[in-house]
């Protein structure tokens, strides 16, 4: 089962009141459910991938509006393809449509009902039912954070945003294709957003693995510093042991000074180390103690005196 069936299937579990049931259907419905007319008359219907969604608004039905919807199956006949569950009611639809406020005198109302959404725990329902109807989150473990919703009307992609908004969910919105698609792309804004939806085993696993993702980002980050600095270090100190071979070569024209002279027996001695460590080699050689300032300033002077004869040789 994948991340996103995972949450699903734990908000489809969760114990309601008979409003934030209310809330959740109205979402469910907005989002995905058809409205049919036939001989019998007019009917709902609603389909998902998901049988455990199905049984969820099932029981919500049931429960809050004393019915019998339908349950069937549409097989696929391509092959690795899921199959459809399927939701049919036709008893009480249109009661169904005005008591969850999708029908009312002006038409259909995309947006979701104020009673849905101006108490926190209800517009937390709201969204839940969103997110069963057209929510997708990538699984923590194989890269970039997104949570997607996708819906159909463009009035309700804005109106989704706004609920979000109340929760500090900084959503945004993008048309594709034919849908409309409320986003996010901050890892902790995602987890806030399962914190929300009381999705907590969902929640746990998204806020572990994206601990142990940035985790390993920082310290392949200081891994990469390291690497960086370690052969920034190797390329000063072969130029150096360069300086050195130079003024060497020119040692009876040049005067250098014992403490000159100490960094470049310290140097040879040990091609590989950085300046700190030359300090340090110098206080067991020669006892004396010298700062990591007072290191470079040395190697900035042999620089100096090399570079007079190699702009000498180079000419």
């Amino acid at each position: 089962m994948s991340f996103t069936s995972e949450a699903k299937l734990q908000i489809c579990n969760e114990d309601l009141e008979r409003i934030q049931m209310k809330a959740q259907l109205c979402a469910l419905f907005q989002m995905r459910a058809s409205l049919h007319m036939n001989w019998q008359g007019m009917y709902l219907s609603f389909q998902s991938e998901h049988a455990f969604i199905v049984k969820h608004i099932f029981k919500l039905i049931k429960e809050i509006y004393k019915v019998d919807p339908r349950l069937s199956v549409i097989k696929k006949m391509q092959l690795k393809k899921n199959n459809i569950y399927r939701i049919q009611i036709y008893d009480k639809a249109s009661e169904i449509l005005e008591d969850l406020k999708i029908y009312t005198d002006e038409g259909f109302n995309f947006v979701p009902p104020k009673s849905f959404v101006e108490d926190e725990d209800i517009a937390r329902c709201y969204l839940q039912g969103v997110f069963l109807a057209g929510g997708s989150i990538t699984d923590p473990r194989t890269g970039n954070y997104h949570l997607d919703i996708t819906c159909n009307e463009e009035e309700m992609a804005e109106a989704i945003k706004d609920v979000m908004e109340m929760f500090y969910l900084p959503a945004k919105t993008i048309k594709r294709r034919n849908h409309y698609v409320v986003y996010l792309k901050i890892g902790e804004k995602i987890a806030d957003f399962l914190r929300i939806c009381n999705a907590s085993n969902a929640l746990f696993e998204f806020e572990d693995s994206r601990i142990q993702r940035d985790l390993l980002n920082q310290i392949q980050r200081l891994d990469n510093i390291d690497i960086a600095n370690e052969m920034k270090a190797q390329k000063a100190a072969a130029k150096q042991l360069k300086y050195i071979e130079v003024i060497e070569a020119n040692a009876s024209y040049i005067k250098v000074s014992e403490k000159i002279r100490h960094v470049m027996v310290v140097r040879k001695e040990n091609p590989d180390a950085n300046n700190n460590e030359l300090c340090d080699k110098i206080y067991e050689k020669f006892g004396e103690k010298i700062s990591k300032s007072g290191m470079k300033h040395r190697m900035t002077k042999i620089k100096e005196l090399a570079l007079e004869f190699m702009e000498d040789e180079n000419a």
